[in-house]
């Protein structure tokens, strides 16, 4: 009679031999399985080549599974089936989940109720839509291996802090999931600290991420300071940062150094506008950046080609840089109805360039109008740029008051509006809230 011992022996034996067989296997399709050497194999090689062509079914090529053969000892039935099936579920497209496994193939060894679900129930909470789950999943795959109670919830529990609206966290999440990845003490924190110290109010801050949550992706010392450097040292100063900032947050973010030389030098040989103009000019538009020089030519183009002297287009470009984004059909309308109903002289363009950034049918024509039938005769700041309550009073009056220049900003002061004087203790704003109303309109 044999011995206890001997069928435990021969099973030995016969799990040895298969698994040199299934190596072999491996290595005939090209794939290298050392790193096989410590995981449990299935018995047979049948079982194995049906996982290997499962996934070449998926897309995976064998340099795919080479980069995590691990994956080889994931169960068809227990593991493979189970996550991808959920994962089809919560709306990865079937024809995708090859991508996601090559992403992220770690997804395999996961349970789907002990991981999956509560991950998912997270984000749902974080007011993520049911319709965008599979596409943040897609996106940032290393979620589903993450503790809920450690990165995912301290990021939107700081971001919630600094004054970002937690209804706002889903969109966020939905536009640059990454974030929720992302350390406090060691990212977030350093670059809101640092944003914060050039003079963005944390509520403007606040608002700025939660419409462009990406740009937690910026890095603080390879990308961000040098950018804000590169900034001060074509002239764009210290106080105006956070203006420049609010209004573009992308600059941070961009390969600042080249764009900025290449549009300096575009102005300079274009508009003759020195250094200093172009200066003011990415303070008041810094957008203007990344816009085509093809797109900034028709503008000019059209101003030149109406007998204004390069100079003073020049003088017109660096008081209101919008010019240069206008279409140039409707600077054409506006110009024909200053020309032919209004009758006016070109330096009053000159001097009011804001003219063509108002619309001819909603502001202009109508307020033209207004003074026709008055027979008041006035200057186009006076005309435009009030608002329409401002309007309606400045008409009542029997007196024109004194002309100012338009609005003017300055980051830490006060946004001094014509008429200030006048303006009760009730109106006035919190240096905060007068940013914040500017990014908004902007």
């Amino acid at each position: 009679m044999p011995s206890v011992t001997w069928g435990v022996v021969q099973g030995r034996k016969e799990k040895l031999v298969s698994r040199v067989i299934i190596c072999d296997y491996l290595k005939g399709i090209g794939i290298v399985p050392d790193e096989l050497e410590d995981l449990e194999l299935p018995s047979t090689v049948e079982v194995m080549r049906e996982r290997v062509e499962f996934l070449q079914k998926l897309g995976l090529t064998i340099d795919d599974i080479n980069e995590y053969p691990l994956m080889l000892g994931c169960s068809m039935r227990k593991n493979v089936i189970p996550v991808l099936g959920y994962l089809e579920k919560i709306g990865v497209q079937r024809s995708r989940l090859g991508e996601f496994i090559k992403n992220y193939p770690q997804v395999l060894h996961t349970s789907v109720v002990v991981e999956l679900v509560p991950v998912v129930k997270f984000l749902r909470g974080l007011d993520v839509e049911k319709q965008d789950i599979g596409y943040v999943l897609m996106k940032y795959p290393e979620l589903l291996g993450f503790k809920l109670e450690g990165t995912m919830s301290t990021s939107v529990a700081y971001l919630v802090s600094i004054g970002v609206n937690p209804r706002d966290i889903g969109p966020m999440v939905t536009q640059y999931p990454y974030f929720l990845g992302m350390r406090v003490g060691t990212m977030i924190k350093p670059l809101v600290d640092y944003l914060v110290s050039l003079g963005l109010p944390k509520k403007i801050l606040a608002r700025l991420l939660e419409k462009r949550a990406y740009v937690l992706g910026y890095d603080l010392e390879e990308t961000i300071k040098p950018n804000v450097e590169c900034l001060i040292s074509f002239g764009i100063r210290r106080e105006t940062l956070a203006s420049v900032i609010a209004q573009y947050p992308q600059i941070i973010g961009l390969p600042l150094k080249a764009k900025l030389s290449t549009q300096q030098y575009f102005f300079n040989l274009k508009l003759k506008i020195d250094p200093e103009g172009f200066a003011r000019v990415i303070e008041r538009m810094p957008q203007l950046i990344s816009l085509n020089q093809n797109v900034l030519m028709k503008p000019i183009e059209f101003l030149i080609a109406r007998a204004i002297l390069s100079e003073d287009v020049a003088k017109m470009v660096v008081k209101c840089p919008q010019l240069v984004a206008v279409p140039v059909g409707l600077m054409k309308n506006s110009y024909y109805f200053f020309k032919s109903e209004m009758g006016r002289p070109v330096k009053e363009l000159v001097e009011f360039p804001e003219y063509f950034t108002y619309g001819l049918e909603s502001r202009i024509k109508p307020r033209y109008q207004r003074l026709q039938s008055k027979g008041i005769r006035c200057s186009l700041a006076w005309l435009l740029n009030c608002s329409d309550q401002r309007f309606e009073e400045r008409l009542q009056a029997d007196y024109i008051e004194t002309e100012s220049a338009g609005p003017s900003f300055i980051m830490g002061g006060k946004l001094e509006l014509p008429g200030g004087e006048i303006m009760s203790d009730v109106d006035e704003e919190s240096d905060d809230e007068i940013l914040y109303r500017r990014t908004v309109s902007l």
